[in-house]
């Protein structure tokens, strides 16, 4: 038996069942490996944000599912939860799709993993495309330490909570936000951190995907005056530290690339490490390479 058929081997055996959590594509169809596609073939049920776009990917593909697709969106997955348990404790293998990526990161999914969870079931996945993971990875910006904030708060409150509390962020801040307010709550940061760095990331994957990095200052004026569309994913910088301890960044660069770390990967470190914007250490980093010189 090979590796994709194993992972349905449970059910088969008449043993405990599994829930599945799937990643689909975020875009470009091609994206869905081939053990996902395995997987929501052949699962029992398979649970979908919106059936519609799962029908699309299957076709896409050439497959069916083996059973019925049935729904699961953010105002009926409360209520799916106990079904979804009864499954999984009778033996069933069930998958769950969101309409891209990896269901449960402000997609649902949450609410079902945890109460299967804590049943005392088995959760496993199938990993694959993630539009935070994504954006990150060619954002430029530091990614070994940063937070995932799910979509900005329309309420003026709320947003200005939360923006309260980036202001003392170090780590780099993930987000989502809608295409029709994307200007504003750019305009907003900028008022409020306009030199701070920023990648806006859009349509990731597609065909018209868009990467724009620089100031938020910069990527706002940019940005304004055009109709966005697609969905948007923000990086922004970690906070600037007050009062920076130049030597001790020094220090500790001068560590990682003694010991053979690229320039680069050395910025990188210290600044996710140390809490200080990138550009600040690459700015010492490159003072100190110039006094060697």
């Amino acid at each position: 038996m090979d590796e994709t058929a194993s992972q349905l081997e449970p059910n088969e055996t008449g043993e405990e069942g599994v829930l599945v959590v799937v990643a689909t594509p975020l875009g470009n169809l091609g994206d869905l490996s081939s053990r996902a596609l395995a997987m929501l073939t052949e699962a029992d049920v398979v649970f979908c944000e919106d059936t519609r776009r799962s029908r699309t990917l299957y076709a896409a593909h050439g497959v069916r599912a083996k059973a019925r697709l049935r729904s699961l969106h953010q105002h009926n997955e409360a209520a799916q939860c106990d079904e979804i348990v009864a499954r999984v404790r009778a033996g069933d293998v069930v998958a769950i799709v969101s309409d891209a990526g990896t269901p449960g990161i402000s997609d649902p999914g949450e609410r079902v993993v945890a109460a299967v969870a804590r049943a005392g079931l088995r959760v496993s996945t199938v990993p694959g495309p993630s539009a935070v993971v994504a954006a990150v990875s060619i954002s430029g910006l530091a990614s070994e330490r940063f937070v995932m904030e799910g979509f900005v708060p329309r309420g003026a409150r709320e947003r200005l909570a939360r923006f309260e509390e980036w202001d003392r962020e170090t780590r780099t801040v993930v987000f989502y936000e809608s295409p029709v307010r994307l200007v504003r709550t750019l305009g907003e940061m900028a008022q409020r951190w306009g030199d701070r760095d920023v990648c806006v990331v859009r349509e990731l994957t597609k065909i018209h995907e868009e990467v724009l990095r620089g100031t938020l200052a910069r990527v706002h004026q940019t940005l304004e005056g055009r109709d966005v569309i697609g969905e948007v994913v923000v990086v922004l910088a970690g906070a600037v530290v007050a009062g920076v301890d130049e030597a001790r960044v020094r220090a500790a660069v001068r560590e990682l690339i003694d010991a053979g770390t690229s320039v680069r990967d050395a910025v990188s470190s210290v600044s996710s490490r140390l809490g200080v914007a990138h550009r600040e250490v690459y700015r010492l980093a490159l003072e100190r390479r110039a006094g060697e010189q």
